[in-house]
C-alpha cells in the first residue's frame, strides 16, 4: 500500500517536472529511499539530509539550540525550522519535506505528544504548512505509516491544484 502511493507520487512529480527533496529525523532516511528507489528518481530527487541526533539539527540545519531547549527535538517548530532551513539548501526544491516524531519511547513523548507523533512539514512552491499525525504500531510501522501519508498528501496536493 505504501509503495502503490509513493509511486503514484513520483509519477505525478516527474509528470509535472518537480524537483522534490527531504530533511528527515524519525524516518531516519526511510523517507528519501522510498521515493529513490521507484522508476522516477532520477527526474525528481533533487536530495536528503538525515540528522537523527538534535546536535545535528544544530550543526547541519542551523536549527537554534534554544529553539530545541524550548519545544524538544520532536516538535512544530523544530520540524519548521529544519524544513525552511533545508529549502535553502535545496533551493532548487519545487517541494521540499522535513519530518520530526517518536518512532520509540525514551524521546520526548509527554501526553499530549505520545509515541508515535510525526510532524510533517511541506514546502510547496505556492504553499508552506505542516501535518500533525499520531500513527499507531511499532517504530517500522509508524515509519511507513508517516512515508504513505507525505506521498498521499503531495499527491492530493497536486491534484487539487489541477481542479484550480
Amino acid at each position: 500500500m505504501t509503495e502503490i502511493s509513493v509511486l503514484n507520487c513520483c509519477a505525478l512529480l516527474a509528470e509535472r517536472k518537480l524537483k522534490i527533496a527531504f530533511t528527515e529525523s524519525a524516518t531516519a532516511g526511510a523517507l528519501s529511499v522510498a521515493f529513490a528507489l521507484t522508476p522516477y528518481s532520477g527526474a525528481i530527487m533533487l536530495g536528503s539530509i538525515v540528522c537523527y541526533d538534535a546536535d545535528e539539527k544544530v550543526n547541519i540545519l542551523k536549527v537554534p539550540q534554544e529553539l530545541i531547549d524550548q519545544h524538544t527535538p520532536e516538535s512544530s517548530e523544530v520540524t519548521t525550522c529544519m524544513a525552511l532551513n533545508a529549502k535553502q539548501m535545496f533551493n532548487k526544491a519545487d517541494i521540499l519535506v522535513a519530518v520530526t516524531g517518536l518512532t520509540k519511547a525514551g524521546g520526548s513523548e509527554t501526553d499530549d505528544k505520545p509515541v508515535g507523533t510525526m510532524f510533517i512539514d511541506f514546502i510547496f512552491p505556492d504553499y508552506h504548512f505542516q501535518v500533525k499525525e499520531v500513527f499507531a504500531g511499532n517504530s517500522n510501522q509508524i515509519v511507513h505509516s508517516t512515508i504513505k501519508k507525505v506521498a498521499d498528501i503531495i499527491t492530493a496536493h497536486l491534484s487539487k491544484e489541477d481542479e484550480n
